[in-house]
């Protein structure tokens, strides 16, 4: 029997963005973080916990995009068509934000505040625009064959403005725990405070979209509340109660180690495998599905070579830069 070629693709794909939800989440959400914290010196610490690592984040997002175009032009092709304003925003909100990044160690107090201001809206506006996107993602396009068929703003719904908001939650929260696991005194105290409103956030904005995907669209209720598959699917909610439980109580306890980083690393991953069973088996939403989508064989193939080549290279060099930069980080620490 041969390699079911789509579905390792769709694998490679969403372990791909995945990672990036992952990498580059908790670094977003340190710019998304940086109004509720502002002594400069609380907000150096923040960003010397990423400054080793944070571009080397964003190589999952290029793979995943890479993969996409090999694997599945067609889908390619629709998504980049239907989502290119989003798209576009959150790209050159993330070149803004680079910028910033690297400006800010450079200027003087005196034009700082300015570049504080910039990374912390290249951080929104990526997150939000990636937000958004998926929200449009998930409500569907509009197609006939291998043509999009819907306008340029159709991305912009309620319901997308809606998971926008809910992404930037996620991040927050991520960037929250990141920096519960890698700083200490007072900073530490006034993020594990923080992140307790953020975590409740979080859970309404997944409220929400379990809710509204199901009222909006038959196809994913029946696949949620049909039998057998609620029985299946049931311990994906219960997890996710479970879950935020835990988080709760690690938070109350104030857990200086990597507890609270950790469980809101597998809520996400919940909430990623959510959308995931909603989906399937659609890389287009609610017309075309992963085999119709999907790049001839030879191509695939070829392309599968050289994707089982890179990942462990870049999956090596990520482990070990961040184990080479693990530990707290104190005031003074870090980039110059």
């Amino acid at each position: 029997m041969g390699i079911d070629l789509p579905i390792v693709w769709a694998v490679i794909i969403a372990f791909g963005l995945m990672m990036y939800v992952i990498m580059d989440g908790f670094d977003l959400g340190i710019g998304i973080l940086f109004p509720f914290l502002k002594g400069s010196e609380d907000r150096d610490v923040m960003v010397n916990t990423v400054a080793p690592v944070w571009d080397g984040n964003e190589t999952w997002l290029v793979l995943g995009g890479a993969a996409l175009m090999a694997a599945f032009p067609l889908a390619y092709s629709i998504l980049l068509t239907a989502l290119y304003i989003p798209l576009a925003i959150m790209l050159l909100g993330l070149i803004w934000r680079g910028v910033a990044f690297e400006f800010r160690f450079k200027s003087d107090e005196t034009h700082k505040p300015f570049w504080d201001k910039a990374f912390m809206a290249g951080s929104v506006t990526a997150t939000f625009f990636q937000g958004v996107s998926l929200g449009a993602f998930l409500n569907g396009f509009e197609v006939e064959g291998a043509r999009y068929l819907g306008g340029a703003m159709d991305w912009l719904t309620p319901f997308s403005i809606f998971t926008g908001f809910g992404l930037l939650a996620a991040y927050a929260l991520l960037g929250a725990t990141w920096l519960i696991l890698k700083t200490e005194g007072a900073l530490h105290d006034r993020l594990v405070v923080l992140a307790r409103p953020l975590l409740l956030v979080l859970l309404v904005a997944m409220a929400g979209v379990s809710l509204w995907t199901p009222l909006a669209h038959q196809a994913v209720a029946d696949r949620w509340f049909s039998l057998p598959n609620l029985f299946f699917f049931a311990p994906v909610p219960a997890l996710v109660a479970l879950t935020a439980v835990l988080l709760i109580r690690s938070l109350r306890t104030g857990d200086p180690g990597p507890t609270p980083f950790l469980l809101t690393l597998f809520l996400l991953f919940l909430g990623y495998t959510g959308l995931g069973i909603s989906m399937w088996p659609y890389i287009i939403p609610p017309e075309i599905t992963l085999r119709e989508a999907a790049a001839p064989p030879q191509s695939m193939g070829f392309a599968l070579v050289g994707a089982l080549l890179i990942i462990p290279v870049i999956l090596a060099y990520t482990a070990w830069s961040y184990y080479v930069f693990r530990g707290k980080v104190r005031a003074g620490d870090g980039y110059h």
